[in-house]
């Protein structure tokens, strides 16, 4: 039978499968870029070892535990790896690298699989990410994109990327537009620690000598914070104004936000909270005009009474190096990419 080894880094070696062995809720916080989950024990079996090891007794609760586990790697071997070849190299990890990982591995190696265990599990992966982010953060030199809501910011960094420039996005990463009304339809936020996974992913993915195009943001996107060390260079970071005029804003955000139309109760919900902040008569005003379905007048009477409020008072507190405005013609894609090449020349001068 062949005999199982341990790693210390999961890129150490190349590996056919990366296997998650966590359960499903612990998979979805946090994990090794494209590692599949072949849990080996369920949320509820979790929890439900985890009360009998500290309301009934640690043997109890490894009787229970021992049971789950090898039934569950049973059904994964006879489905999920039930056609895997002979020479098969998977590289199995849990939280720390104990009993679940050791059981997994142990039973997939007396199969004749060639089993790699991960030193020290998850927590290895996320040691590692965390030190290598503070690195790679060290060295970042964002050029922060910023504009008044709706001026197609999103759209603009769509076209850089597109162009061959390097862009970190920070609301494709977080999914969520990053404002009151900035949540993706049928989208879930990701954790905390999966977002700071997915910017040290994406920074991998450049050349941290050159600079980056990040769109501006406050400290939260959404429910995620930015990481200390990348909001501390966002917020002294040189920057680049894009302007639209104000029709074709609010033609922009009619586009992009048209979930919104389409569920009027639900907008009117995420709005009514600001009555604390903006008073009951302006949020008043603003459902009334929703109930009224006159939408372009709704959004234009929120852009100037809150959004663009909260931009100038944002935009006035940062401090570093401001290039002249830069005036997008339209709210189309192309007009976007137009305005590819003042920017390039903002890029080519910090990189001089």
């Amino acid at each position: 039978m062949t005999s199982s080894r341990t790693v210390k880094d999961w890129r150490d070696e190349e590996f056919d499968t990366i296997i998650d062995v966590r359960s499903p809720d612990e998979f979805a916080d946090d994990h090794i870029p494209g590692a599949i989950n072949l849990p080996v024990l369920s949320n509820e079996e979790r929890v439900e070892v985890g009360t009998l090891y500290s309301q009934v007794s640690p043997f109890r609760a490894r009787v229970v535990g021992a049971a789950l586990v090898s039934r569950n790697i049973g059904v994964h071997i006879a489905d999920s790896l039930a056609e895997k070849p002979g020479g098969w190299k998977p590289l199995i990890y849990c939280w720390r690298g104990g009993q679940r990982s050791q059981s997994m591995t142990e039973v997939l190696s007396q199969i004749g699989w060639r089993v790699c265990r991960l030193e020290g599990g998850y927590k290895t992966y996320r040691n590692k990410v965390m030190s290598e982010l503070k690195s790679q953060l060290a060295s970042f030199s964002p050029l922060i994109v910023q504009g008044a809501t709706g001026t197609g910011k999103t759209r603009l960094l769509q076209a850089c990327r597109e162009a061959g420039e390097q862009v970190l996005d920070l609301e494709g990463l977080a999914e969520h537009r990053g404002s009151v009304l900035g949540g993706i339809p049928g989208r879930n936020q990701p954790s905390q620690r999966l977002f700071e996974s997915r910017i040290w992913s994406a920074l991998k993915a450049l050349d941290l000598e050159r600079p980056v195009l990040v769109e501006a943001e406050s400290s939260k996107v959404g429910e995620v914070h930015v990481p200390t060390e990348l909001w501390k260079k966002m917020k002294v970071a040189p920057r680049v104004e894009i302007t639209l005029s104000m029709e074709e804003r609010v033609a922009l955000l009619l586009e992009e936000y048209a979930h919104w139309t389409q569920t009027p109760d639900a907008l009117i919900a995420k709005l009514k909270p600001l009555r604390y902040r903006l008073g009951n008569e302006l949020v008043q005003s603003w459902i009334d005009l929703i109930e009224a379905k006159d939408w372009s007048v709704f959004v234009k009477a929120l852009l100037e009474a809150h959004y663009d409020r909260a931009y100038t008072t944002a935009s006035n507190r940062r401090e570093g190096k401001r290039w002249p405005p830069i005036l997008v013609p339209a709210r189309d894609k192309h007009a976007h990419a137009d305005v590819l090449t003042p920017l390039r020349a903002v890029l080519q001068e910090l990189s001089n």
